[in-house]
């Protein structure tokens, strides 16, 4: 007798609710001889084997992505009057997000309870990162470009878990001074040093939006600082993302003024010292955004349309199979009411864009989309992945999680 085989079906998305995380979506596993056949409802109800054949099934078993009660859920946080910028966590229990009011919080409990660590009226904590639970850096948007900021310092760090802030003194930034930041990017290298493994941390803060673009570089876990001056590039940066000391991708706009600005990619594989365009829209009113890469291979970006022309009303997001050499855009939704933001995948294939109306899921890699909610304004997704589950934090006028078992 020969053995049988296991036939998986594709989950099903509702089309009644468009948001697979408020619908269970099943998948039928179906056991049968290898000399039968089976046929099914995609919908629900037991296989029946075809008599014909005499095949016989087993039971059909119901299976979902995520648990069914896997859905983003708006966390108990401070009213804000507008968008907030960012958001990131050390473990699914422990992290800080910030504002424009420059008022920064931590958790200890993933989220449930938020205790307010510093207050400082006139910085715009626009972008935050931390090496571990206690080393630390917040960037400053800058002045001159959002009312109210009047703190000139781009960046700040922590070495005792957010407690306390300092400004990284110039003395230990060689360049021009930076107007400004928008991202920072940490990477982390393991190397070979008199015969010990040690690992090396490796950090990006760029900026900024509406210019001018810069990059501050550190290759000891932000101790030291080297200024990259991109004004020769790019008008704006909005995000950075490096896979090494030596590879990396600035995600920005051709121009400052907004109207000129096309959408822009650059990719260096020398640390910042030479760069080569890999992606350039075609359209004007345009920049990127926010980026994700869920593997080394496969990554997303958002594409911003400041258009003013109603009838220019498709959105879309780029996407690289190949780690940033090439990029392609694929649609997100056709409405003018949309502007897109933050960008986040759990793995390659499913993910979420948060706009200014509502958010976006994708279970597809990006084929389809479905509205999903998730806030207004999203402006930074962050995925972090425990022993047991995934989870995802949202920020935009609100704070947002979203839990579920790891899938790997």
């Amino acid at each position: 007798m020969r053995q049988p085989f296991v036939r998986h079906l594709p989950y099903v998305t509702c089309a009644t609710c468009k948001s697979t995380l408020r619908c269970l979506v099943l998948a039928l596993t179906f056991v049968v001889s290898v000399t039968g056949c089976s046929t099914s409802s995609p919908h629900g109800g037991a296989a029946r084997a075809s008599k014909e054949t005499g095949a016989a099934a087993s039971m059909a078993v119901i299976q979902a992505p995520f648990a069914s009660s896997a859905a983003w859920h708006k966390l108990p946080t401070m009213p804000y009057p507008g968008k907030q910028d960012d958001i990131y966590f050390v473990t699914t229990q422990r992290g800080w997000y910030g504002n424009g009011a420059g008022k920064l919080y931590r958790t200890d409990d993933g989220g449930a309870t938020w205790q307010a660590l510093w207050n400082q009226p006139g910085t715009f904590i626009r972008t935050l990162a931390f090496v571990d639970a206690q080393r630390g850096f917040v960037g400053n948007v800058g002045t001159d470009y959002y009312p109210g900021v009047t703190d000139t310092q781009p960046l700040y760090e922590t070495r005792d878990g957010g407690q306390t802030w300092l400004p990284v003194p110039a003395s230990r930034i060689d360049g021009p001074a930076v107007k400004g930041l928008c991202a920072i990017d940490i990477v982390r290298e393991q190397r070979i040093f008199q015969g010990e493994l040690r690992e090396h941390v490796i950090i990006h803060a760029a900026g900024r939006v509406g210019g001018p673009g810069f990059i501050m570089r550190s290759v000891d876990g932000g101790e030291q600082w080297r200024v990259i001056d991109m004004r020769k590039h790019v008008g704006p940066i909005l995000d950075i993302k490096f896979f090494s000391a030596q590879v990396g991708l600035v995600f920005a706009g051709t121009d400052a003024d907004v109207a000129k600005s096309n959408a822009l990619i650059l990719l260096t594989q020398d640390g910042g010292e030479t760069w080569r365009e890999v992606y350039r829209s075609t359209r004007p009113y345009e920049l990127t955004w926010k980026a994700s890469f869920p593997t080394r291979e496969v990554g997303y970006v958002t594409i911003q349309s400041y258009n003013p022309d109603r009838n220019v009303s498709q959105r879309v997001v780029a996407k690289t199979m190949d780690g940033g050499n090439t990029w392609r855009e694929i649609p997100l939704v056709d409405d003018f009411a949309v502007r897109q933001f933050g960008v986040a995948f759990i793995d390659a294939q499913i993910g979420w864009v948060g706009t200014s109306t509502t958010g976006f899921e994708t279970r597809d890699g990006g084929a389809s989309w479905s509205r999903v909610e998730m806030g207004r304004a999203v402006n930074k997704i962050r995925v972090v992945r425990g022993a047991r589950e995934s989870v995802a934090y949202a920020i935009g006028v609100d704070v947002y999680k979203f839990a579920a078992p790891r899938r790997d």
